[in-house]
C-alpha cells in the first residue's frame, strides 16, 4: 500500500488556527497581524485586517516550502 505524500498543497489546505491581533509600529501607527498557532515562527503583518487575511497565505506558502525543503516537521492543526 502506497503512503500518501504530504505536499505543499496538502499543508496549504489545512485548517490552520489563526490568531489575529493589532499592535503599534515604532511610530505609533496601528497594524494588524496574523499568527498561526501551530507554526510559532509565522507572523504576517499588514495595515488592515482585510489585507492581512487576503495575503497571509503567500507568506505561509513560502514558509511551508522552506520547511519542506529542509525536512522540518510541520505540526498539523
Amino acid at each position: 500500500m502506497k503512503s500518501e505524500q504530504k505536499d505543499l498543497d496538502y499543508y496549504l489546505n489545512l485548517n490552520w488556527t489563526l490568531i489575529e491581533g493589532t499592535d503599534l509600529d515604532f511610530d505609533g501607527n496601528p497594524y494588524h497581524y496574523i499568527e498561526i498557532k501551530e507554526i510559532p515562527s509565522f507572523t504576517f503583518c499588514a495595515k488592515t485586517i482585510e489585507k492581512a487575511r487576503a495575503n497571509y497565505k503567500t507568506q505561509l506558502r513560502m514558509t511551508l516550502q522552506v520547511m519542506l525543503e529542509f525536512g522540518d516537521e510541520i505540526p498539523e492543526p
